[in-house]
């Protein structure tokens, strides 16, 4: 048991936090313009074929992540429908850094999306017509009015896609593989030293260090939120 709790890091184990780090923060910051955008767009319009679109946005959260991994292989791969043209190109996603990153956006956007759509439902649309009778247009009105009573929203949607990220593990072994200092993040380390006799140690700080995290980024969460409702009330 005292091996367990040795509190130095392997550089195995520095590598797999780095990556993950890089990796769910890019995910994030990559994936909230656009999870903004969709959520508004699902919370205030009505269009023929919203349902299916909905649909279509929100399979990634119900797929099985390897699944997700196999069709982005099969899209971006080397003999893949657009990996063959960007090998043309020079351009090599599967297995590599970007893969990992890409993998992690495709499977955490629809909870980011999710976040965001409630949260703009919840802003009361008469101060947007409000604004709009103002003379505000509707970007400003959209920057203005939407965003900010939507932020506790478009924040939780920021921290799920940062933690359903750290977490990610079928897409990315599956797209990424598992490959030190590019691709093996975390889960994925962790996974590693569970197969591999006499990583016991190394395994179990590795699953602290994801607890830990995730347990971070959900407490700042919370501690944002509390904060901007007692500013906005």
């Amino acid at each position: 048991m005292s091996e367990l709790l040795t509190i130095g890091l392997t550089e195995v184990e520095w590598s797999a936090l780095a990556v993950s780090l890089k990796v769910s923060l890019l995910c994030a910051f990559l994936s909230l313009p656009f999870a903004v955008l969709a959520g508004w767009l699902l919370a205030r319009k009505e269009f023929r074929g919203k349902a299916v679109v909905e649909a279509f946005l929100h399979v990634p959260m119900v797929m099985p992540p390897v699944t997700t991994g196999y069709l982005l292989l099969l899209m971006f791969g080397t003999n893949g429908l657009l990996g063959s043209w960007l090998e043309t190109l020079g351009i090599r996603i599967a297995f590599s850094f970007d893969a990992a990153v890409l993998a992690s956006i495709i499977v955490s956007f629809p909870l980011a999306v999710r976040a965001v759509k409630q949260a703009v439902e919840m802003v009361d649309k008469r101060l947007e017509d409000a604004a709009e009778i103002l003379g505000a247009s509707r970007w400003r009105i959209f920057f203005a009015v939407t965003v900010p009573l939507a932020f506790p929203g478009i924040l939780s949607g920021f921290l799920l896609s940062f933690t359903r990220s750290l977490g990610e593990f079928g897409a990315t072994i599956t797209f990424a593989g598992n490959i030190f200092g590019e691709t093996r993040t975390i889960p994925l380390a962790l996974f590693s030293a569970m197969q591999t006799p006499g990583k016991e140690s190394e395994a179990f700080r590795l699953m602290l260090l994801s607890i830990v995290i995730s347990f971070i980024a959900m407490l700042a969460s919370e501690l944002v939120n509390r904060r901007y409702k007692k500013e906005l009330y």
